[in-house]
Formats: structure tokens, C-alpha cells, sequence
């Protein structure tokens, strides 16, 4: 069986214009614990820059405070506008900037896989995937933004992508499998 060596902490963030949300879950052993979850509300700015230089500051200060391991960040989709996809590009960049300026390793995720990993569907709502998050990391819902519920599913979605055993691909041919596994291959 894998077991986990030491302890990680994963910062996940959704990436808004209006808020962002993230969520830090800390991994000791097989199971996830919910460290925080919050959101950086940056509605009250009217310049597109300020935003994004307040999410930098942000996500940084979250950096600093907690030491993530990793960052898995909601990947932009394309919606019904293109400049809202480049704005949320964006805010995207600036908290991508900010773990890339403390060393700390980023993982992107679709938005469908999120949902996927953490209710079983891809189409799951905002509020499906917030009452999962619920039962599965055992808090309850204390006026939490959906935002933030994003932002702590694309943390536990990396924690599922990087700890799946079966989610490993498999060889594809024998010659891969003799590459991947030496020890394995007995020699006549």
C-alpha cells in the first residue's frame, strides 16, 4: 500500500473576479482534515488591477501563514464572455504568481474534474459540491461562501488525483511495464 511519508498541506483556490475562494486541507496519513476555508472578497474594488493585486497580497499572506505544500487551482472556463474568461485568467495568474514566488508546486484542474472527484459528477451544483465537502471533511456549513467550497474541492480533488492507487496509469505494453518495474523482471 502507499503511504503518505510525511505531511502535506494543500492550498486549493477557485480564482474570481469578485471573490476568490480557497481552502486549506492538511494530509497525515490516509484521510484529509480541513484546516481553513475562507474567501478573499475584493468586490469593493473597481479597478480590474487593484483586484488582482489584492488576490497576489492575499494569497501570499495564506502562504505565509500556512506553508502549503502545493496549490490546486480551478482552471478558467469559457463562459459566455471571452473578457470574462481573461479577467478570471487573470486572477488566475496572480494567485499562481504568488505560490510560484514562495517555491510552492502548482496543480490546475478543470472545473468538471473537481466536481467529478469530490460528488461523482461533473455537472454536480456549486451547493452539491459544498454538502459533500461537508460530509466528507466533517464541518458544517457556518455561512461559508460557495466560493470558498470551490476552492477547498480543487484542494481535496488534488489531494484524490495525487493518492489514488488506481488511478495510476496502467502499462501499456510490456516494454513499459519492464521499464517501470526492473526488480520485477527475472533474468534466465
Amino acid at each position: 500500500m502507499n503511504k503518505i511519508k510525511k505531511e502535506r498541506i494543500i492550498l486549493g483556490i477557485d480564482p474570481g473576479t469578485t471573490i476568490t475562494g480557497y481552502g486549506i486541507i492538511r494530509i497525515s496519513g490516509r484521510d484529509p482534515e480541513l484546516i481553513t476555508i475562507g474567501a478573499i472578497d475584493i468586490s469593493k474594488y473597481d479597478d480590474h488591477f487593484l483586484k488582482i493585486k489584492h488576490i497576489f497580497e492575499r494569497t501570499l499572506g495564506i502562504i505565509e501563514e500556512y506553508h502549503p505544500d502545493e496549490l490546486a487551482i480551478e482552471a478558467p472556463f469559457y463562459g459566455k464572455n471571452v473578457q470574462s474568461m481573461l479577467k478570471l485568467g487573470r486572477a488566475q495568474g496572480a494567485a499562481i504568481a504568488a505560490a510560484l514566488s514562495r517555491s510552492v508546486p502548482v496543480f490546475e484542474y478543470a472545473p468538471r474534474k473537481i466536481k467529478m472527484s469530490i460528488t461523482g459528477r461533473g455537472s454536480a451544483s456549486k451547493e452539491q459540491v459544498a454538502s459533500m465537502l461537508m460530509q466528507i471533511l466533517k464541518f458544517k456549513d457556518m455561512g461559508v461562501k460557495l466560493d470558498a467550497t470551490d476552492g477547498l474541492a480543487a484542494a481535496l480533488c488534488h489531494f484524490y488525483q495525487t493518492n489514488n492507487p488506481l488511478g495510476e496509469k496502467k502499462s501499456g505494453s510490456w516494454n513499459d511495464f519492464i521499464k517501470k518495474n526492473p526488480r520485477r523482471v527475472k533474468k534466465q
